[in-house]
């Protein structure tokens, strides 16, 4: 899991959720590693990776399978339900909307 750390220190709000999240379904455990990209240093390892896989917000999710084919999630939802095999119901998704990802609300 890639979070992102504010300027003052502290997490960004949705990285804080996405962990909320895992941690209520009890799928914490599942993540093997949190790698932190810092708000201002694109040497931290975490924006190091989101350049590299072209992805531009945390959280987001690297699943590397044994062949070593990386996926990349930006959704916390979408990785619990297509490869942590938990159930994601129709209002899981409505509050995980975003309006600062649509625009304009």
């Amino acid at each position: 899991m890639v979070k992102k750390t504010l300027a003052d220190g502290s997490d960004c709000r949705k990285c804080a959720e996405a962990t909320e999240q895992l941690q209520a379904r009890g799928l914490w455990h599942r993540i093997d590693e949190v790698v932190w990209a810092h708000e201002g240093d694109p040497s931290s390892a975490g924006m190091v990776l989101g350049a590299r896989l072209g992805v531009e917000r945390a959280p987001f999710f690297i699943v590397r399978d044994d062949d070593g084919r990386e996926t990349v999630y930006t959704s916390v939802l979408q990785l619990i339900r297509e490869r942590l095999g938990a159930r994601v119901s129709a209002h899981d998704h409505a509050m995980a909307i975003d309006a600062d990802d649509i625009g304009g609300i």
